[in-house]
């Protein structure tokens, strides 16, 4: 695109080139690539800062934010980000690519700003001959590019700028906000829904809402109506930014937001296709305290092909770290339990990164006193347990602890200490309840699990975080099954494939790898716990110690 009369120039400071359409000849253009040589100089250089994560995805040049556009595009894992290119930091969209979701690949950067100033957040609609990228492009309102060829390396904007634009100064105001895009397909129409807010809320103050538009060409695009239905998840003040709506399980549909006042949340339900409405059924929280400092922030998400969903998030920093910042999530698998409860596990190859495995178990945690783990230590490492917590109304397992308790990041685990629900009635069963039936109906208790950062840092610079606790059901009889991955300034928890915590650490010492376990008031059986060291994902880093 060129520039145009009173249309500010902005066109990008960073190097961009032209890519042939065959994939061999594409990987040899990219071998000489002198932007690509630049990026593994850079991850040279950063690769010896202690808190730089081995195997969760940093970009390889200064910094990032939000994550856009995770497809699967001809056998491959792709995954676009907000770039701050160092001659440019306005943001471009940064590429990586994958065979596993795992082990990731440096590309060129994607699409570049003008005629938009910066280049936001946005979706990828993969259909059989083409990928489609829909983003908002600040300035002007939200923008479609697409791309074809085997490495998504070439990207073409349509239309002569915005697609949707914002109004102009001076216009009469919207009936809805033009900002992060998502993008999907039905019936011969595109449809795009646009992330916003309502001022419909106590004393009309904001609430979340998403606006849904339809298109037959990509360009020409028609307003419809704001798109969600019996929303009594979100909260007043939350807006739904970075939206994703994708098709979950047999029948429902899932809606993947990021409120700039809560942060990570889903809405899930059904989609009323002869209204294009989406019916709100049911919704929950990704991170369960504000985003910043050191917690998740956006998602972007696609369908894996098999009726579940990938998500990956980007988290904050909570301390200032030379040369680079915020860093990827593990890619989660979303699914439906039978009672469609949302899953979530990791995706991916995760396990091909393990080594040195040590294992250990049946053993019995005594009351009140903790136990350190002989032999068991890292700061790049995965755990896997599985604890009978019995009456012990507490047990906790810390990680990257120093040998005297100078620093520790406490996991913390309170079965059914959370809240207490009726149990679900069907929607017949519902109708014909009466009050008294209702009062009769089974109790469901939810547990607890907290990650608290508050002693994992002497450092003067790392921010304070409160404790992150999120509720997770876990069944009377059913053990308590862990899975976490601490990645140097990373802790990620998966709860019995249910709930996921992840914040952000920074460990001043470097004596703080031990792992420590400790059951409150009561006695715990440790039926299992398997540890493994865990390899970097890039050529540039050495092996954990």
């Amino acid at each position: 695109m060129v520039k145009t009369d009173n249309q500010p120039d902005y066109t990008s400071a960073v190097p961009r080139y032209s890519f042939a359409g065959d994939l061999a000849e594409q990987e040899r253009q990219l071998r000489e690539n002198s932007l690509l040589k630049r990026f593994d100089e850079s991850r040279r250089k950063l690769a010896a800062d202690s808190h730089r994560p081995l195997y969760h995805y940093v970009n390889p040049e200064s910094t990032l934010n939000d994550p856009n556009g995770l497809c699967f595009w001809q056998g491959r894992w792709h995954l676009f980000y907000q770039a701050y290119p160092p001659e440019d930091s306005r943001q471009h969209w940064g590429h990586a690519v994958s065979d596993d979701l795992i082990h990731w690949r440096d590309l060129p950067y994607a699409i570049y700003p003008h005629p938009e100033e910066c280049c936001y957040s946005g979706s990828a609609l993969v259909e059989d001959d083409r990928v489609i990228a829909m983003y908002h492009g600040t300035k002007i309102g939200n923008m479609v590019a697409t791309s074809s060829d085997p490495l998504l390396l070439n990207w073409e904007k349509l239309g002569d700028g915005a697609v949707i634009p914002m109004a102009k100064e001076g216009d009469p105001p919207l009936p809805y906000t033009v900002f992060d895009p998502c993008i999907w397909e039905k019936d011969g129409f595109y449809y795009a829904l646009s992330g916003g807010t309502l001022p419909e809320g106590p004393d009309r103050k904001q609430i979340r809402a998403n606006f849904l538009f339809r298109s037959t060409d990509l360009i020409n695009w028609d307003y419809l109506h704001p798109f969600v239905e019996q929303d009594q998840y979100t909260v007043v003040g939350d807006d739904g930014a970075c939206p994703y709506f994708w098709p979950i399980g047999d029948d429902k549909h899932i809606l993947l937001i990021y409120s700039h006042m809560t942060g990570g949340q889903y809405l899930l339900g059904d989609y009323d296709k002869d209204r294009d409405k989406f019916v709100v059924s049911d919704g929950g929280l990704f991170n369960f305290g504000p985003s910043t400092p050191s917690g998740v922030h956006a998602p972007s998400a696609t369908p894996d092909g098999k009726g579940g969903v990938i998500v990956i998030f980007n988290m904050n920093q909570g301390m200032p770290t030379r040369g680079w910042n915020q860093i990827m999530t593990l890619p989660r698998l979303l699914t439906l339990d039978e009672d469609k409860r949302l899953l979530m596990e990791p995706a991916g190859g995760i396990e091909s990164l393990r080594h040195e495995h040590r294992q250990s178990g049946p053993v019995t945690l005594p009351a009140n006193q903790e136990i350190v783990l002989d032999g068991i230590q890292g700061n790049a490492m995965e755990l896997s347990l599985e604890l009978d917590p019995g009456d012990a109304p507490m047990v906790e397992l810390n990680v990257l602890r120093s040998p005297k308790r100078e620093e520790f990041t406490r996991i913390a685990f309170y079965k059914h200490r959370g809240r207490r629900y009726r149990q679900r009635l069907s929607k017949s069963a519902a109708m014909n309840a009466s009050s008294v039936a209702m009062q009769k109906l089974p109790e469901r208790y939810e547990s607890v699990i907290t990650i608290d950062t508050s002693y994992s840092s002497t450092l003067p610079d790392a921010l304070s975080r409160a404790p992150e606790s999120a509720p997770v059901y876990i069944a009377p009889d059913e053990p308590l099954q862990l899975r976490v991955f601490i990645d140097r300034s990373v802790v990620e928890v998966f709860v019995n494939g249910r709930q996921c915590l992840a914040t952000r650490v920074y460990p001043g010492r470097e004596d703080s790898l031990g792992v420590s376990m400790r059951s409150q008031g009561g006695s715990t059986t440790a039926a299992r716990l398997d540890a493994w060291q865990m390899r970097s994902i890039w050529d540039t880093d050495a092996d954990p110690a």
